[in-house]
């Protein structure tokens, strides 16, 4: 465990071998996130197929590229091993002797059909962390059940909390379950690794999506929790806090802001120029207004009508309240403030030339990730199989 990166610092998970057979976004979320820290990913695919992500219908103008795969799976080894033949197979549980981490999405049982469940591969290697990654979890009523992304949201009620508060129920236009899995998924594996010895300690991690997701929410929860009160859809509201909205400028530019606490009331005010609301019987403290919610959010929305977003932006600057524009993806990508972190890398792919990706969204001191290209499909087949497994160059290339 000795490798270092350009800065001369040791990463984190220097050395550790993940055999990854995931795909889509959970699994792999989590083993980019373990390859962000240094762990060297080797990515299990079926041959002449792969990961579903690399057959997904290209983004509009992408034809021949695999944009979506590539936002997933940067620095990790394709090794192009069919799990259904036996060869392939021994081939993989070898690789799995060799390894610290084993991380796997299948639908529950599959595992066990191809025959590298954990029973099997832990009686081989009992230093092995291995994480199975599914919707509803490896027990339980819903452990058959199919589940994607949008699924999981309704399950564990977070559609039912987003959207306006005479309309459908809507889910969050991003892939939150999968992502927050993936990364629970790789904080399970990184605990799990401290209670490995020379002797043993591996362990078995089940991990669903819908556990993951309430875990996620839950924070939010108290009032289910502790009262029984489900509570409905506000929209970009705030159930305890008014204003806290989003609200239309001038120039048709939406502006989300929130008055967080009664301290910031009187700011608020004055910068929308409103000081005559300071004391407003209505509106003076935080309950009253939360009781008045419709007639401040109309009385807001009147005032930010009036003048640009830039207006008040600069404004809400001045007096230090919460705010932001609404950007769309483009625009967010291309905040000052991303680019001055730097978040967005630049990798040269093989088939694509220059890709950009979301890096990691850290800052550590002393280490910085090195980011790799995604893999073609079976890319490093020969090179890992001379490297874990010692197989000739030649045998490799024919395995």
């Amino acid at each position: 465990m000795s490798a270092i990166n350009a800065t001369g610092r040791n990463l984190p998970l220097a050395g550790v071998r993940v055999l990854d057979l995931t795909q889509v976004v959970a699994g792999p979320y989590c083993t980019m996130m373990l390859a962000d820290m240094g762990a060297e990913i080797v990515k299990i695919e079926r041959p002449g197929h792969g990961d579903d992500l690399r057959r997904t219908v290209p983004y509009k103008g992408r034809d021949g590229h695999e944009d979506y795969f590539n936002a997933l799976n940067r620095s990790k080894k394709s090794v192009a091993l069919n799990l259904k033949d036996a060869k392939d197979r021994d081939l993989a549980l070898q690789l799995a002797t060799r390894a610290d981490v084993m991380v796997e999405n299948f639908s529950p049982g599959t595992v066990g059909r191809l025959g590298v469940d954990w029973e099997t591969v832990h009686a081989r290697n009992p230093r092995l962390v291995y994480c199975s990654l599914s919707g509803f979890g490896q027990t339980g009523p819903y452990r058959s059940r199919p589940a994607l992304d949008p699924i999981i949201q309704a399950v564990t009620g977070v559609m039912s909390v987003t959207g306006t508060a005479n309309g459908e129920p809507t889910m969050v236009g991003a892939p939150l379950a999968d992502v927050i899995a993936g990364m629970f998924a790789a904080y399970a594996i990184v605990n799990a690794l401290r209670l490995v010895s020379k002797d043993g300690g591996g362990q078995y991690i089940d991990l669903s999506m819908q556990d993951a997701l309430l875990a996620a929410v839950g924070t939010r929860m108290g009032e289910t929790l502790q009262a029984g009160i489900a509570p409905g859809r506000l929209g970009n509201g705030n159930p305890l806090r008014v204003p806290a909205d989003t609200y239309r400028a001038a120039d048709e530019r939406w502006i989300a802001m929130m008055v967080h606490d009664q301290s910031q009331w009187r700011p608020f005010c004055m910068a929308l120029e409103k000081e005559e609301w300071i004391d407003d019987a209505r509106f003076a403290t935080m309950p009253l207004r939360v009781q008045n919610r419709a007639e401040v959010d109309v009385a807001v929305a009147a005032r930010i009508a009036e003048h640009d977003a830039a207006y008040w932006g600069a404004r809400f600057e001045q007096h230090g309240m919460p705010y932001a524009l609404v950007n769309d993806y483009a625009q967010a990508l291309a905040d000052p403030q991303v680019a001055h972190r730097k978040l967005i890398r630049e990798l040269e792919h093989p088939r694509s030339g220059k890709i950009r990706v979301v890096g990691p969204p850290w800052a550590m001191s002393h280490t910085q990730s090195q980011l790799t290209s995604p893999p073609l499909l079976g890319e490093h087949t020969a090179q890992v199989l001379n490297e874990w497994l010692g197989m000739q160059p030649a045998a490799a290339e024919q395995a």
